[in-house]
């Protein structure tokens, strides 16, 4: 449920309202807007009887919020959440935000030289994985701390945000004393204790969609980590698996302006792990961009033939500065920039 208030509402109007939530056994959630403040009400999944608040004064009027997630929708808040990093890049705004980099930090020498070239072609966040969740358990998990901190030495040497992948709650901290955005992979999209774990570290988070999961249990993983208190998440769609295995998975453009209708939060494309093929990332780039999406994620590598994960798709340095051109010109004819 979501309470309305009028323009002219006071600071006591709007104590009364949450007062009245308080003592019906939910909880309050004051949105101060522009022209009005907005008051949701959480702890509920069935229709609340909204008589006790409905008549208070500065009340203007009362919206059931009909989707099974409540926080995430549209419905809740109608302007779409930007989310500001360090760097001046705000996800969700005008700008098409670039994440580009390895899909695994494997030494200095790599790292440094993927992220001049994402720097170089208007990337804002590099990124990259220092834990690694591979389906074998014998292929390279990740350098750990070592590379959080390689991580962090390349943000301060290009001025690039970092985009890292957290894999359970008990490491989620140390993750977040070293990036500027906390991933959370297709895999752990419905890890719920690592969900709240990171809804209350304080730093933005990209939750990508699940293997098999549909668009539903896509936002109630986000609704998970808003609840607790982070309003700054972003939903990453990297395929869905399929019955064909020609492409790596399936890219479902259409769920990008299909999400971005139902819910406020900014929308990312990840052509790389949707297609897990070099020569298919730009054009699903591409797509991503046309279909409406906020920003796109690409893996890049110095030299994709020595890459000790996802090889295959990651993007020679000349490729990845072509795809940033190519999506440049696409958001040009949509108004928007990169």
């Amino acid at each position: 449920m979501l309470v309305v208030m009028h323009h002219t509402a006071t600071t006591e109007d709007v104590d009364r309202v949450c007062d009245a939530i308080t003592q019906m056994g939910f909880e309050p959630r004051p949105m101060p807007g522009e022209q009005r403040t907005a008051i949701g009400l959480v702890g509920n999944d069935t229709r609340v009887e909204d008589s006790r608040v409905r008549g208070l004064p500065g009340v203007a009027r009362v919206i059931h919020v009909s989707a099974a997630y409540k926080q995430v929708s549209r419905e809740w808040k109608a302007e779409t959440t930007v989310i500001e990093l360090f760097n001046g890049a705000r996800i969700g705004g005008n700008d098409i935000v670039v994440m580009g980099g390895p899909c695994s930090v494997e030494s200095e020498d790599q790292l440094m030289r993927a992220a001049e070239v994402v720097a170089e072609a208007g990337g804002r966040v590099l990124r990259g994985g220092a834990f690694k969740p591979r389906t074998s358990p014998y292929a390279f998990q990740g350098l750990g701390e070592e590379g959080l901190e390689l991580l962090a030495k390349a943000r301060e040497r290009f001025g690039l945000a970092i985009i890292t992948e957290a894999l359970d709650p008990r490491s989620a901290g140390l993750v977040a004393q070293y990036a500027d955005i906390l991933q959370i992979g297709a895999r752990n999209m419905q890890n719920f204790a690592l969900l709240k774990e990171v809804g209350q570290l304080g730093k933005p988070v990209m939750i990508k969609r699940g293997m098999a999961a549909t668009i539903k249990e896509w936002l109630l993983a986000a609704e998970y980590v808003v609840n607790e208190g982070n309003g700054d998440v972003m939903l990453c769609e990297r395929g869905i698996r399929s019955f064909d295995s020609a492409t790596r998975n399936v890219m479902d453009v259409a769920a990008i302006p299909l999400v971005k209708s139902l819910t406020h939060l900014p929308v990312i494309g990840d052509p790389s792990h949707a297609t897990g093929v070099r020569e298919m990332v730009t054009p699903m780039a591409r797509a991503a961009v046309a279909a409406g999406a906020d920003g796109i994620i690409v893996e890049t590598h110095p030299n994709p033939n020595e890459a000790l994960s996802d090889g295959p798709q990651a993007l020679y340095p000349d490729q990845f500065r072509a795809l940033t051109r190519e999506v440049a010109a696409i958001a040009a004819v949509l108004g928007r920039g990169v």
